[in-house]
């Protein structure tokens, strides 16, 4: 089943916050650690939000013109954070100093700030309910 534009969003999101917590735990490993195991599912699963993202976001946004560029950067800091994430990812042990190391990545903040500021954007653009019409 294909990923929506929010379960991708919802796994690079959740997956972030489980790696700032990963990392301040102090781990010298993943090994036999639940948390470790836990970080290696978020992150399979982030890695498979990262792949056609900015596609998904290019559907979101009905092909508009004035998104071109901006899609072009976030397929590139995708690309790079999904570079980044694999290579740790394939790496035996995943120490807290290593998942903190991805945390501070340029990549990663900037692909972040890519989806919030898209997201913020696509928030405003949605018609708000009338509260007179509303059923809540």
């Amino acid at each position: 089943m294909p990923l929506t534009l929010a379960d991708r969003v919802n796994a690079i999101e959740e997956c972030y916050e489980f790696m700032l917590a990963y990392a301040a735990q102090g781990l010298p490993g993943d090994a036999g650690s639940t948390s470790g195991g836990q970080l290696r599912e978020l992150m399979r699963r982030a890695v498979a939000a990262l792949s056609g993202l900015a596609e998904a976001y290019a559907a979101a946004v009905n092909g508009q013109a004035s998104y071109a560029r901006f899609l072009t950067v976030l397929a590139r800091d995708a690309d790079d954070s999904l570079a980044a994430m694999e290579l740790v990812r394939a790496q035996p042990s995943l120490s807290s100093q290593l998942i903190d190391n991805l945390n501070a990545s340029i990549h990663l903040r900037a692909l972040l700030t890519d989806v919030f500021l898209i997201d913020e954007i696509l928030k405003l653009q949605r018609p708000t309910a009338n509260p007179a019409t509303s059923t809540s």
